[in-house]
């Protein structure tokens, strides 16, 4: 099957653009061997990347939490999202840039390695099976859990921290499921592998967990302003898995997943909400708007 590695186009990385099958990193990089880099996953509509700043600064900030040093500012990397997509003639794309330690130290210590950064962009995500059929999600409960705040770096969006979630993955969908619900260390519900959970309850009101140890995603916080400015009733708490069953509406969020609805949760099934529909069409409303900095950058042409 091809890979990743063989699609065409090309690659930013350290300063310049190389073939996409020239982007290549040393078998002794520290980040393959200890997962030492963060990331962060935008998609562009329409040429216009959604919320690239606010990605951008948590790239910075999530190399600070790792103790690794990005060394390029906010606008310089939004140019160089930008430089990708527009390079490899792109308007819809998901697009990924990575901050990494390289291969100066093969140790736990690794000060004195080189903090790399690389953006590439590409067309045709799928998301999940479900997603391509029209469907509300499946989730099957995992075994894995998000891990305390002073057990590992959660508010980063760290390469490390996403091992649970591809096993939790894995698992779900040997059994047939999309994807999984994580639970927390204290057995609350925490979110699903790459997205953050949210629920409607009889009164439409809106229920989704505090997120004190795992990623407040940017869509998230994003979703949750498009509520409450439509008049939602939006309530961040602790959630119980033996409250699941009360909820009627459930649906996830996340750059890739957009606002996409869950369906099924185990052996508790979901209604396909209203709620859940109207806030999926005033996001996508929202994301195929044009974005400040695509604005800015066509006044400056």
């Amino acid at each position: 099957m091809a890979g990743y590695d063989s699609l065409e186009g090309e690659i930013w990385m350290d300063g310049k653009f190389v073939d996409w099958k020239d982007a290549k990193v040393h078998f002794l990089t520290h980040a393959l061997h200890y997962g030492s880099g963060v990331f962060e996953g935008m998609r562009a509509y329409n040429g216009s990347i959604f919320k690239l700043t606010d990605h951008m600064q948590r790239l910075i900030d999530g190399g600070k939490i790792m103790d690794m040093h990005i060394p390029y500012s906010v606008e310089e990397l939004n140019d160089i999202c930008y430089q990708v997509i527009e390079r490899n003639n792109l308007k819809n794309a998901y697009v990924r840039p990575l901050a990494w330690r390289g291969s100066e130290m093969m140790a736990i210590s690794s000060q004195r390695a080189t903090i790399h950064v690389a953006v590439a962009a590409w067309g045709n995500l799928s998301y999940a099976k479900g997603k391509e059929e029209g469907r509300g999600l499946r989730l099957q409960t995992s075994k894995w859990r998000r891990p305390a705040s002073e057990s590992a770096p959660v508010h980063a969006k760290a390469c490390g921290l996403y091992m649970i979630c591809t096993l939790s993955k894995h698992t779900a969908e040997s059994a047939g499921y999309d994807d999984a619900l994580m639970l927390d260390y204290r057995g609350q519900v925490a979110e699903a592998t790459g997205s953050n959970i949210f629920f409607v309850n009889r009164d439409n009101e809106i229920h989704t967990p505090t997120p004190d140890c795992f990623l407040n995603g940017i869509t998230r916080q994003t979703v949750i302003k498009i509520a409450k400015d439509n008049g939602y009733k939006l309530i961040e708490r602790a959630i119980m898995p033996d409250e699941l069953a009360t909820f009627e509406g459930c649906f996830l969020t996340g750059t890739a997943a957009e606002v996409i609805p869950v369906g099924a949760i185990d052996d508790i099934n979901y209604q396909d909400h209203p709620v859940v529909q109207d806030l999926k069409q005033k996001y996508h409303d929202m994301v195929n708007q044009p974005q400040p900095e695509k604005i800015a950058r066509d006044k400056a042409a």
